[in-house]
């Protein structure tokens, strides 16, 4: 390469690229495995941990990562086989399901340990009940064979993205997976704010397509324009509000599925008077929230 002369040439060397052209804009197909690998990673490590540690923060990390990786593979559907990518997020909802099963039980006993809600009785065949769950989920994520099925995944989509003959530049192809995101979101919080309070299917949409768009961000933010910090924020309103409403709903499921296994351990009525309470009171919580968007 030629040195500088000393001469001021704003024309590129003959034959060199300029500063433009040496760096191109990176393109999505590029980008895949840069967000996909440490994801793969995490959920790997997170479903080894749970082998050996029985808290309920491991179980957590493990679904959370499972469930950042099928937004990843929704946010590049459009670069991918169709059947290929559904079946791909579909075994990442099963693998998350299966340790969301003893996850749920954790969930209903920390509700019930600090709520004045008769569940007192009942404290000691919950925790058998998470005992078994957290059995039959360690043993199908051990059959499942996570670390193979994940590396398979992401090798698979990798080759795919890595061969395809069209490219698309990054930021462009985020700014519209983003923006499908929002219109998504955006529909059904207007569905929602127009559902009956018993309707909590269309508050459960919000908070689905709100996760789904706050993954997202934290994925593509870096290259966007503009500053995401307002709709971050809003995120985690709807997420922390519905999501304490999921947990209500989903433990009064969770207890309502079990109750014939849990009669004579306690005043099983008591503590489901006590959930439809409150998840009356966290539905009315989530609404003011919808009304204020």
């Amino acid at each position: 390469m030629k040195r500088d002369s000393g001469k001021k040439d704003n024309r590129s060397t003959a034959g060199e690229p300029d500063a433009a052209q040496a760096s191109p804009a990176p393109s999505a197909q590029a980008a895949f495995a840069s967000y996909a690998a440490p994801l793969v990673a995490d959920a790997i490590e997170f479903a080894e941990a749970v082998r050996e540690d029985t808290s309920p923060e491991a179980l957590h990390k493990l679904r959370v990562s499972l469930r950042r990786l099928r937004s990843l593979w929704w946010a590049f559907e459009p670069l991918l086989k169709k059947e290929e990518n559904t079946r791909q997020r579909a075994l990442f909802k099963f693998l998350a399901t299966a340790a969301g099963k003893t996850r749920d039980w954790d969930i209903l006993i920390e509700l019930l340990a600090h709520e004045d809600s008769g569940a007192h009785e009942i404290a000691p065949t919950f925790q058998e009940a998470r005992g078994d769950a957290l059995a039959v989920s360690r043993e199908t994520l051990a059959n499942a064979d996570v670390k193979h099925l994940l590396r398979e995944a992401l090798s698979g989509a990798s080759k795919e993205l890595n061969t395809a003959h069209e490219r698309v530049a990054l930021r462009k192809f985020a700014t519209r997976r983003v923006d499908s995101a929002k219109r998504s979101l955006k529909k059904r919080t207007k569905r929602a704010s127009r559902a009956k309070r018993s309707d909590y299917t269309a508050f459960h949409d919000v908070r689905k397509a709100g996760k789904k768009l706050r993954y997202l961000l934290d994925f593509f933010a870096p290259v966007l324009k503009g500053n995401c910090k307002r709709t971050v924020k809003r995120l985690k309103q709807i997420q922390k509000r519905f999501g304490a409403l999921n947990d209500v709903v989903a433990s009064e499921g969770l207890l309502r599925e079990h109750a014939a296994s849990l009669a004579g351990s306690g005043d099983t009525g008591a503590v489901l008077a006590w959930f439809r309470q409150e998840r009356k009171r966290r539905l009315r919580t989530a609404a003011q929230l919808l009304r204020k968007r």
